[in-house]
């Protein structure tokens, strides 16, 4: 009878997934840590999250006051321009702008020179009363400077149940789950391997491995499933207790449910070619955290775990911007929030393809069998 090489693999599989949950490293950084800051920022509710603010100056304001001026040195205001309409509709809704502000400038005898307006939506209720402190903060300043007998220099003529239109409510949970569903994957992906075949390798298994007739590249697959069958049944809670739990959102439902466990699945894929990295490395079992940490801190700081990038230093924005996490998570928030397909997100997809590609060709050249 031929010997059979994908019962072989699917018993590795099998051996490794039970392995895997009698792990406690593995249940820790792979399902309950991410899960523990999802019921954290779940149950706090919306918290102002991104200190970083885009918005639009209406085109019919006045640019040549104090206000103005103020706002565009402020390192928490970021003003930004649409050159199609279309576009500009399409981040106003999504919750991408925190508001339009309109500088009017009032007629001689008003009881201020200026007048403010500001327009937002309830997908940017996350940011537009933090906004709202801001321009109530900056008349202050600008009064206080201009006046000395404390006249205001502006009206801030804003009403929230008139000005700030109904759309799709942003959540902390909708900034905080696909950051977290990120930072799993990584954890699993780099941690989970690089201890896995290390183990493996210092224990012997792998060499009676060889003594079976099974193929070398079959162990790899049969190992490798075991972790993607554990890692995406933990993306299958942590999406489904955000979702039913703190109403995350997922826009086309299981559509979008269904897409985000797609990029799931090429970002474990990915992150594991980390992981086979600092197996083949490690000399020890206490040089694998080292390593492993030199992959995964700078990514979980950086890439927009916790944060928007765009609230960081813009000399630190570019580095930010470089790391695959951050294009996972960015294309998880696109996916689920702004209900963008796996087609729209096609350039994150290729940068993370890109990363997969230099980082299994280095994999292949340090991985060591024994």
């Amino acid at each position: 009878m031929k010997y059979n090489q994908l019962r072989a693999m699917w018993a590795i599989t099998k051996g490794s997934l039970r392995a895997i949950t009698r792990s406690p490293s593995a249940m820790i950084f792979s399902f309950i840590f991410p899960f523990i800051f999802i019921l954290v920022f779940g149950f706090i509710g919306n918290s102002g999250i991104m200190p970083s603010y885009k918005v639009v100056i209406d085109s019919h304001s006045d640019t040549s006051n104090a206000i103005y001026h103020s706002l565009k040195e402020m390192r928490t205001i970021n003003i930004v321009s649409y050159e199609s309409n279309d576009a500009f509709k399409s981040d106003f809704d999504k919750g991408k702008i925190a508001g339009v502000i309109l500088i009017k400038k009032n007629r001689e005898g008003s009881p201020t020179p200026f007048d403010i307006v500001l327009k937002s939506t309830s997908s940017s209720n996350d940011k537009w009363p933090q906004l709202k402190s801001i321009l109530d903060n900056t008349i202050n300043v600008v009064s206080n400077k201009e006046y000395k007998d404390r006249l205001n220099y502006a009206f801030f003529n804003f009403n929230p149940v008139n000005d700030v239109a109904q759309v799709r409510e942003y959540k902390t949970i909708d900034f905080i789950l696909p950051g977290q569903l990120g930072f799993s994957l990584l954890s699993a992906g780099v941690f989970g391997v690089a201890f896995m075949f290390f183990n493996l390798r210092n224990t012997l298994v792998l060499k009676r491995f060889f003594a079976t007739p099974i193929n070398r590249t079959f162990i790899i697959l049969g190992e490798g499933l075991s972790r993607v069958i554990f890692q995406m049944v933990t993306a299958i809670v942590i999406i489904s207790v955000g979702y039913f739990c703190f109403g995350f959102t997922l826009i086309h439902h299981f559509q979008t449910f269904f897409d985000m466990l797609v990029l799931s699945f090429i970002g474990l894929v990915i992150f594991m070619g980390f992981g086979f990295i600092v197996s083949g490395v490690a000399k020890s079992d206490s040089t694998i955290p080292p390593f492993a940490n030199l992959i995964t801190l700078p990514q979980f700081l950086l890439g927009g775990t916790f944060f928007s990038i765009d609230s960081f230093p813009k000399w630190l924005q570019p580095i930010s911007k470089a790391l695959p996490l951050t294009h996972l998570n960015t294309a998880f928030r696109n996916i689920a929030f702004e209900g963008q397909s796996l087609w729209q997100v096609r350039s994150e997809i290729g940068i993370l393809l890109l990363w997969g590609v230099v980082v299994y060709v280095i994999a292949v050249r340090v991985f060591k069998w024994e």
